[in-house]
């Protein structure tokens, strides 16, 4: 039995050898091969060099790999594999039109299927509609339910969900009315943590946010409070009392915070807001009757945004808005517009609330009031309590009656699938692979909070050995940045930028790597490394001397190059007086630079020394960048520019496995494959790579 397993043995490693072997001798297809040899020499340079173009390619030097797949093309022009990794190369260097030009050519020649044809489509898309706007129009795509069935016996998850707190990592926090307590669920719906208070537990919470120190706040209706939480949970001090007084509620709702860490809530049974401080400590409150306003009946939802407070009434089923101080404004939603609103949260570009009314879910743009309808359940019982985007781009909307969450998504992401990329693959310590894949929608939004269970990972369609989810980027604490200086700024501007770079400098508290170059005639590198040696930055240490003329494209692409290899979280910040200076796009045009950053996963933000609208160049990269911009003085100083960045959602996860391919001698092509499922959406790629020369 012995002998024979051994010979079996022997068989199968003989047949991998020689299929590898088969792999690298005709990697290629040599048909026109005249030279009466068994392969010509052009097919073995042009593998020589598509092997170097793809190490390249995994060490994140594109141009470099352009070349070398540019060159294994002079020899087999027609290759359609070569051609493949062609357009990868250009599209991760940011030439979109070019790359996909190149997947045309494969594609027209038989090469790549329904994959390839559907990574045109979206990348096409993408050049179309570059912003991150979608169609008004959401349907179900998944659903958390309070309950699950097991061999006949019903367990409780959750009881009564009235709203939900959408974290950065893909999980979400589940304010659970009914079953007093606060549920922390993953992306796919398992219960990772349950929260029930202090001692004595909740008593009837509403909502849960975070507040700007990263603790938990908990209104409690029954309880006439807010309960404080630390980061992880446990249990700090309450805030207010039963009562009519300052500092007092009486069924408190919803909860926001102004950008001083003042503390709203809508006090429903005092028909009121209350103010506290940070600490607490009752300030004011707001919206009783006066000469300019009729006085709020029923307050519910609530939103903060600059100096702008938005106050919904359930029983008026209107929105109002107010200042910080509390001074009505306006009516920004008529009354009777809405049946019974309650929460009322921002869409994920700030410029619009998103309101739940009964059965539907509403958009009310603050530009104009006007009301756009996002999704209806349908006429059946139902009481959607609150809605607001998750950190995928999807809304999350609870259910109170029929006991759900629902998963909302835009038709074309549903319709669409995920777009997946193996974005790197280690292969140094072979047989264990290191390989990095990034998922977004079909918008180019991340994906986060994705788990192990999420992904098939193949070698030749066969599944790979010993596979270990190493973990995913969105739970990274570390932020690498560069930062951009532009050099004609005039020498008003010193002081300032002095100020711009000493506050990012501190805000990273020695976390990560900072970089600082100086965009002029000619980009400079002035300085990388530890974020403390830019503590005391001074304008005149800048070796780059101003100039009118400034080379932003050369100085952004230096940026973006330094960070391919940095941290999976990256960010460039461009310090300006936000009007672009003189051949800001000689090298490199709008769209080529900004694809750079988008697909190389590197956020763009702007601090800007001047007051007053950016350059409409500088607008679209940053809102096309996942970044902000930020004016240098504002109230609320530059301290939380790295959490923001932080905050940037980041699809990147990371596996290694034992390969059991055969190399030979690192010649051979080995397959790799990966898919992606979430809900009823599912997405795809695959790639090759080689292992060590021996």
């Amino acid at each position: 039995m012995k002998k024979l397993l051994s010979f079996l043995t022997a068989v199968f490693i003989f047949a991998s050898a020689a299929f590898s072997q088969k792999l690298a001798e005709h990697l290629f297809d040599d048909s026109g091969n005249v030279s009466g040899l068994k392969r010509s020499a052009e097919a073995g340079f042009a593998e020589e060099e598509f092997r170097r173009g793809v190490q390249s390619y995994y060490r994140g030097f594109f141009n470099d790999a352009i070349i070398q797949f540019e060159k294994a093309l002079s020899y087999l022009p027609d290759e359609k594999l070569i051609l493949d990794w062609l357009g990868k190369s250009y599209y991760r260097a940011g030439m979109e039109g070019t790359a996909l030009e190149q997947w045309q050519f494969a594609l027209d020649q038989g090469y790549g299927g329904i994959l390839l044809e559907n990574k045109i489509e979206v990348v096409r898309e993408r050049r179309v509609n570059a912003s991150v706007e979608q169609s008004l129009r959401y349907t179900e795509t998944g659903t958390y339910s309070g309950s699950n069935t097991v061999e006949g016996s019903t367990f409780q998850i959750f009881s009564q969900p009235i709203s939900i707190l959408a974290n950065t990592d893909g999980t979400i926090w589940v304010c659970a009315y009914g079953s007093n307590e606060l549920v922390l669920l993953d992306i796919n719906g398992n219960v990772v943590r349950r929260i029930t208070g202090p001692l004595n537990g909740f008593d009837r919470p509403v909502d849960v946010i975070r507040s700007q120190d990263g603790k938990l706040l908990v209104s409690e209706s029954a309880g006439d409070r807010i309960s404080v939480l630390s980061e992880n949970g446990l249990f700090e001090k309450y805030i207010g009392k039963k009562g009519r007084g300052l500092g007092e509620l009486v069924g408190p709702q919803y909860l926001a915070q102004d950008y001083l860490g003042n503390i709203y809530v809508t006090d429903f049974g005092n028909a009121r807001v209350s103010v506290f401080d940070k600490d607490g400590n009752g300030l004011f409150s707001f919206g009783k009757k006066d000469y300019s306003f009729r006085g709020l009946k029923g307050p519910t939802g609530i939103a903060i945004s600059g100096q702008r407070v938005y106050v919904a009434d359930g029983v008026l089923g209107a929105v109002y808005e107010f200042d910080l101080s509390g001074n009505y404004v306006d009516v920004l939603v008529q009354e009777k517009t809405f049946a019974f609103p309650e929460a009322m949260k921002f869409s994920s570009d700030d410029d619009a609330l998103i309101v739940s009314d009964r059965n539907r879910v509403f958009t009310i743009d603050l530009g104009t009031g006007a009301v756009y309808e996002n999704a209806f359940t349908g006429n059946a019982p139902a009481r959607i309590t609150y809605a607001a985007p998750d950190q995928n781009g999807n809304i999350l909307a609870a259910d109170f009656k029929n006991n759900e969450i629902y998963i909302l998504s835009n038709m074309t992401e549903l319709l669409g699938g995920l777009f997946v990329e193996i974005e790197r693959v280690d292969a140094e310590r072979f047989p264990k692979v290191t390989m990095n894949v990034r998922v977004q929608n079909r918008r180019r939004q991340p994906v986060v909070g994705l788990r192990a269970e999420n992904f098939y990972i193949s070698e030749g369609k066969r599944p790979v050995q010993k596979l270990r989810f190493e973990g995913a980027a969105s739970s990274n604490k570390n932020e690498d940045i560069a930062i951009v200086v532009d050099r004609s700024m005039g020498r008003e501007y010193n002081s300032a930028l002095d100020q711009a770079v000493r506050d990012i400098a501190a805000a990273m508290q020695g976390v990560g790597k900072i970089t600082l170059i100086s965009s002029g005639a000619i980009p400079v590198t002035e300085y990388t490394g530890d974020p403390k040696g830019l503590l005391k930055f001074s304008e005149s240490a800048l070796s780059a001397a101003k100039s009118d003329s400034c080379a932003f494209d050369l100085a952004i692409r230096m940026a973006v190059n330094g960070l391919i290899n940095a941290e999976p979280k990256r960010a460039v910040i461009y310090i300006t007086d936000g009007l672009m200076p003189q051949n800001s796009f000689d090298h490199y045009g709008l769209t080529d630079l900004t694809a750079y950053m988008d697909n190389n996963c590197v956020s763009f933000s702007v601090i800007t020394l001047r007051q007053g609208a950016l350059d409409e160049e500088l607008d679209y990269i940053y809102k096309n960048s996942y970044g902000k911009c930020y004016y240098v003085y504002r109230p609320e100083g530059l301290s939380s520019i790295v959490q923001d960045l932080l905050d940037v959602p980041n699809g990147l996860y990371q596996f290694s496995f034992e390969s059991v391919l055969q190399t030979d001698m690192g010649r051979a092509y080995l397959p790799l494959e990966v898919e992606t499922y979430i809900m009823n959406r599912s997405g795809r790629d695959e790639t090759g790579y080689f292992s060590p020369l021996q």
